[in-house]
């Protein structure tokens, strides 16, 4: 469940699947993906990320180069908004989908 306003909000799979793009050849999910999933700043999930390391052993996640950026910003146009951040976009994998 997510919070939006103070109120539980039931997050279906098919909202999960709908955000799942296929990165270096395995899907994933970009943090403002996860995010907005959660209800939540983008920032605070990369703060949860650097503030728990042992959450996300190596294969958890990798941060996206600038082509890969660039990519995913002309293909998905709910990522559109990446194009102004500064800060790289971070893709969680499925095997981090999974046990996070």
């Amino acid at each position: 469940m997510r919070k939006r306003e103070d109120i539980s909000v039931l997050v279906t799979a098919n909202e999960v699947k709908s955000r799942v793009i296929t990165l270096r050849s395995q899907p994933v999910l970009i943090d403002a993906d996860v995010a907005e999933l959660y209800g939540v700043e983008t920032k605070r999930i990369n703060e949860a990320v650097r503030n728990n390391p042992h959450k996300f052993p190596n294969g958890y996640l990798f941060v996206l180069n600038n082509y890969e950026k660039k990519e995913v910003v002309e293909k998905f146009d709910h990522l559109k908004k990446l194009k102004f951040s500064k800060v790289a976009p971070t893709a969680f994998t499925e095997q981090c989908l999974e046990s996070c």
